[in-house]
Order: C-alpha cells, then sequence, then structure tokens
C-alpha cells in the first residue's frame, strides 16, 4: 500500500463534506464582515465557522426536516455571532445608550401617538442632535446586525444546538408568531426606515450600498439603520429581554 492510499484510509470521513460546505462559510464570513466594525477579521470568522460546519456535520439529523444547507448554515452563523459577542469591544456607554434610545423612542411613542422624529428623541434625551447622531453611530458599530438585534429573547430564537430544538413545534410556532409581531411592527415604522431595514435585511445591501441608493452618506445610513432598530425593539417590547 503506498502513503496516498494509507492517508487516503486514515483521513477524518467528514473531510469531503468540509471541503465541499466550506465555500458556505466564507460567504457567511464574508457577509457578516460587512456589517461588522474593522477590528473583526475575516479569519478569525472563518476559522469559527468552520467549527460550526463541523459540529453541524456532527448533529445533523436529515430526516427532521431541515436541509444541511440550512442546518448548518445557522449553526455556521450562529459560532461566529458567538464568538463576536465574546470578544465585545464596544464600552459599557455605548450599551447604555443604545437602551436609553429605544426606552426614549417608547415613551415618546406613548405620549405622542406616533413614532417621533429623531430631533424630538434628542431634546427628550436632552442632548444635541450631533451627539444624538454620534450614538446612533456608536451603537450601530457595536451591533450584530441580525434577528438577534432585536433584543428578542433566546427561546423566541430558538436553541439550536440540536436537531430537536430546531425543528420542534413549540419553536416553530414561537418562531412564526415573531414573524408576524415583527411585520407588523414595521408597517408602523416611518416609510423611510422601513426601506432602509428592507435594504438592509432582504436585499442584504451594506450600508454603502444602502447610502447609493438613498443619497445618504454611509455614516447616515448607520445612523438610520440604528434609529430604526431601535424604534422596532420599542414597538416590540413585549418579547425584549428586561
Amino acid at each position: 500500500m503506498n502513503r496516498a492510499s494509507a492517508y487516503m484510509r486514515q483521513r477524518d470521513p467528514r473531510e469531503e463534506e468540509i471541503l465541499k460546505y466550506a465555500p458556505l462559510v466564507k460567504k457567511i464570513a464574508l457577509h457578516l464582515k460587512a456589517r461588522l466594525p474593522a477590528s473583526v477579521q475575516l479569519d478569525d470568522l472563518i476559522q469559527v465557522g468552520m467549527i460550526g460546519l463541523m459540529d453541524a456535520l456532527q448533529h445533523y439529523v436529515g430526516e427532521q426536516g431541515a436541509s444541511f444547507e440550512t442546518y448548518a448554515g445557522i449553526r455556521i452563523k450562529g459560532a461566529m455571532i458567538d464568538e463576536i459577542r465574546r470578544n465585545d469591544w464596544a464600552p459599557r456607554t455605548v450599551h447604555k445608550n443604545s437602551r436609553s434610545i429605544s426606552d426614549a423612542i417608547n415613551k415618546l411613542s406613548h405620549s405622542l401617538g406616533r413614532q417621533p422624529y429623531e430631533t424630538e428623541i434628542a431634546d427628550f434625551m436632552g442632548v444635541s442632535l450631533d451627539n444624538y447622531r454620534k450614538m446612533l453611530q456608536d451603537a450601530n458599530a457595536s451591533q450584530i446586525v441580525a434577528i438577534e438585534d432585536l433584543g428578542v429573547t433566546d427561546d423566541v430564537i430558538g436553541d439550536t444546538s440540536g436537531q430537536e430544538q430546531y425543528s420542534s413545534p413549540l419553536v416553530k410556532f414561537t418562531r412564526e408568531e415573531f414573524a408576524k409581531e415583527l411585520a407588523n411592527a414595521i408597517r408602523k415604522l416611518p416609510e423611510k426606515d422601513a426601506l432602509i431595514l428592507s435594504l438592509y435585511y432582504d436585499e442584504e445591501l451594506n450600508l454603502k450600498e444602502i447610502g447609493a441608493i438613498l443619497n445618504f452618506s454611509e455614516s447616515r445610513s448607520s445612523q438610520l439603520l440604528s434609529q430604526a432598530i431601535a424604534r422596532l425593539r420599542s414597538i416590540l417590547s413585549d418579547w425584549i429581554k428586561p
């Protein structure tokens, strides 16, 4: 038996599948990287994403519904997001300001009976418009921009550590109910906010591309996206962690 044959017999039986789905890991990493601070390295995302892929290969049960690519995509992205959260670089003041913005929007919405303008939010918070926009900018740069950004509880998102949780009727029902509430919440947003969310989440454009379409700067697109997410948090307060 030659060395090549011996190596083929000894290598990890998952290697062929790992090589097959490695482009999926890179695709997800590139997609996330475009939405994250420059301090996040692409190679780091790919590395932890490969661990998520191997975990998916170990736990996937094909007869339970979801295709492997769908299941693996969830595990890969989840592994990347968990790693980013473990290395959260944002100062506590950024997270505190983000919560304060959502709280201000929530209170103003109830008192005004409509979504407040950004000038009204800034006045309510006792800061200048420029400072308010900087708070939005900082908040957006620190966010992991996915459904988790809305702050919904883990049981809503669902624990994907096993195929059972991913496909259970309760998790499926909860996800469907949240999706309905989210759709209703988006309909309550100002048109510009809803459009930016659609371009970002549905069309998967980055902030620079959104700015080019709407004739905004990239930084202004970042501010408006952060504000739109804050508005959704206030509307979806019943789903949000205390």
